[in-house]
């Protein structure tokens, strides 16, 4: 995936380009371990709402332990750890640069919403390497607005999608959702089913 510059993940201009059709999302039929959104189906789509209800709660606990809660329920053997999720390191940074303490605070609120995604490849139906674009907005004393992206490799175990097992794929670029280097980037929307 093409490398940009840290500034793409600010606010930019949005794109009047057609990114193609959205992707559209299925809906999560009951709630899995640590408080996870799940029950969605064994296709492409299904990992990538499964990836982004994975992200968002873990984002949205506002704490390192609400974020190694959900690795931990949803990582295969050999997958990421509660010390090696990119998950994990994206919100230690979070919480260095706001002066938060790895146990969140009452005055911090985390919003994660996914608005952009593609598929990056799938190997038969059963494995599927799904990347998400978010608009993340960060509220503490005043808010502040990027976008964060993650690529994992699902694998369908047993009745869901779980984050398989190896070195998380490279990252995708983190870029403004709806801006013409996200549509270049390969980007489509995303919309709930």
């Amino acid at each position: 995936m093409p490398v940009v510059d840290e500034s793409a993940a600010r606010p930019g201009p949005v794109s009047t380009r057609d990114p193609g059709p959205a992707i559209v999302l299925p809906a999560p039929t009951t709630t899995g371990p640590a408080g996870v959104p799940t029950g969605f189906p064994a296709t492409p789509e299904g990992a990538l709402a499964q990836l982004a209800a994975i992200d968002r709660t873990a984002f949205q606990s506002g704490s390192l332990a609400g974020a190694r809660d959900v690795i931990r329920a949803w990582a295969l053997p050999g997958g990421p750890t509660t010390t090696s999720w990119s998950v994990v390191h994206a919100m230690a940074t979070l919480f260095d640069r706001t002066g938060v303490s790895g146990g969140g605070s009452d005055r911090l609120a985390i919003v994660m919403t996914p608005l952009m995604g593609l598929i990056k490849g799938t190997v038969g139906p059963h494995f599927v390497v799904p990347c998400v674009d978010f608009e993340l907005d960060v509220t503490l004393d005043q808010t502040a607005r990027g976008a964060v992206a993650d690529c994992q490799r699902m694998v369908w175990s047993v009745d869901r999608w779980l984050i398989g097992p190896g070195v998380e794929p490279a990252q995708p670029p983190s870029v403004w959702p709806g801006t013409d280097l996200a549509i270049s980037v390969g980007y489509r929307d995303l919309h709930d089913g």
